[in-house]
């Protein structure tokens, strides 16, 4: 099976990081797997990391070129299933296909839990122009059906997975002196840390803010914050502000990020928006940290019978300081993964609905190839 995926989005964070690792899991399943993106985009750009082959074409806006140059790669690769994953490239996928020879399924993938509009436009994309619509969640899958939009029977939560092989926990005291040469972390100190892209809505600010409030009672205690993005520059000025810069500590985009999350005592994510599942809870979980998170989106879905979670309300600094002031007595201990959030989470099950997901929708939808 060819499976094509498009991506428009031009950033970096769970989402693209899932289109890449499903697809590396597919083409080791034996499926052909391309990324269809824009030469400029960073899923484009960071693609061959995870040995995944990319069709470059103009994937910017809802334009006829971009609709020329889709109808151009699906006519020519062929490819049985489309795998769509954002609004623009659905949009120029679904009309490309009504001018396309060649009629492939299509499948789109909702990864955040952003509202969905209801215009006429929106309706035709997710109940005419594919043929499933895939969520990261069941809370994203109830607000695309509760009123009718899409037939539940066309929709399906499938959860995030993560390869918890390449997840492993080794040592905190080793994992700290491998990243010291990057960031001054104490040796010990009471560390809390955030892995994610620095947007607006993932709530770095109020973490900030947070331990600003429990700094001085908790003097030991530091914050890492790895991950870059549009706020990285506004985080790095209101912790100067705050006089906080030996305790707050920036260690940037990392492409490897496991020494960094082996290093920590307290995950903390406190996002208060557009989640669906969150690569980085569950790469927290897969090191059995203990993480301090919010109700946005589908992560209370994420954490589900985790020993180790603390969920509060998004956007409460206080409530937010209460949770890290609680770890003030002792450090944390790692807590072994439950058997069923390992299965839930692990990218072979994730892998394993997404084949009979894209296999049902080209014996159904799309035609054979011509020669």
């Amino acid at each position: 099976m060819l499976i094509l995926h498009t991506e428009s989005s031009h950033g970096w964070g769970g989402q693209e990081i899932r289109v890449l690792t499903e697809s590396r899991e597919l083409i080791k399943r034996g499926h052909q797997v391309l990324v269809a993106a824009d030469g400029d985009s960073l899923i484009a750009q960071r693609a061959a990391d995870y040995d995944v082959p990319v069709h470059r074409l103009r994937l910017k806006k809802k334009r006829f070129a971009e609709v020329r140059a889709m109808v151009a790669a699906i006519n020519t690769l062929q490819p049985d299933v489309m795998s769509t994953h954002s609004s623009t490239d659905h949009w120029v996928v679904a009309v490309a296909r009504l001018f396309a020879q060649h009629k492939p399924a299509v499948i789109r993938t909702r990864h955040v839990s952003a509202p969905v509009g209801r215009g006429m436009g929106t309706r035709w994309l997710y109940r005419s122009a594919c043929a499933a619509i895939v969520t990261t969640g069941e809370s994203i899958r109830a607000h695309l059906t509760h009123d009718g939009l899409v037939a539940r029977e066309k929709v399906f939560s499938i959860p995030t997975g993560i390869d918890l092989g390449f997840f492993k926990s080794t040592d905190r005291q080793q994992a700290r002196a491998k990243i010291k040469h990057q960031v001054a972390i104490d040796t010990d100190t009471l560390l809390f840390g955030n892995i994610a892209t620095l947007r607006s809505w993932k709530g770095q600010h109020d973490l900030i803010q947070a331990f600003a409030l429990v700094a001085t009672e908790l003097p030991k205690a530091q914050l890492l914050i790895v991950g870059d993005g549009p706020q990285a520059e506004s985080l790095r000025a209101l912790v100067a502000s705050l006089g906080l810069k030996t305790r707050v500590l920036f260690a940037g985009h990392r492409a490897d990020v496991r020494d960094y999350f082996d290093a920590l005592d307290v995950f903390v994510f406190p996002s208060y928006a557009n989640e669906g599942i969150p690569q980085a809870i569950l790469q927290a979980m897969a090191y059995g940290l203990a993480i301090i998170t919010t109700t946005a989106g589908a992560i209370e879905e994420a954490v589900a019978g985790y020993p180790a979670a603390t969920v509060i309300a998004p956007r409460d600094v206080a409530q937010l300081a209460e949770a890290m002031r609680g770890f003030g007595q002792k450090v944390p201990r790692r807590v072994l993964l439950p058997e069923a959030i390992c299965q839930r989470i692990d990218i072979g099950a994730m892998t394993d609905q997404m084949i009979a997901i894209y296999e049902q929708a080209a014996s159904t939808a799309s035609p054979p190839r011509s020669s």
